[in-house]
């Protein structure tokens, strides 16, 4: 469980540096983006848009971490559901062709998934 919340929390730290860099561009934060250029691209076409949709996923993983981290119900179901949601986004990028990388992330989603609808692990949150 620990491992996962690092997963989040690193998540968390990763989204609000993104956020920071796409509201003030230019700034030395720009840097970050030579690690994943397309994304950010991605975000130059959503336009504005892009800061509050980082800023939400910012929150929803410092949000998953504290839940995960305390054994909450709802820590688990932010989880789930986030983890469905990059699972979803990553088989899109993947059919549609616009991040072929996006298949080394599939099997690990699938193996945290396992991990958290396996029956001991669901005990842990209650």
């Amino acid at each position: 469980m620990k491992a996962l919340v690092i997963l989040f929390a690193i998540g968390a730290f990763a989204g609000f540096i993104s956020t920071l860099s796409l509201g003030f561009p230019g700034s030395f934060l720009d840097v970050m983006w030579r690690l994943n250029p397309r994304a950010r691209e991605g975000f130059d076409r959503i336009g504005s848009w892009s800061i509050p949709l980082m800023a939400t996923v910012c929150l929803s993983c410092v949000l998953t971490t504290i839940g995960l981290w305390r054994g909450r119900q709802w820590g688990y179901w932010l989880a789930l559901i986030m983890l469905v949601l990059n699972l979803a986004g990553s088989l899109i990028n993947l059919i549609t062709g616009s991040e072929p990388r996006a298949i080394i992330g599939i099997p690990i989603v699938l193996i945290i998934l396992a991990y958290l609808l396996n029956q001991r692990t669901k005990e842990y949150f209650v």
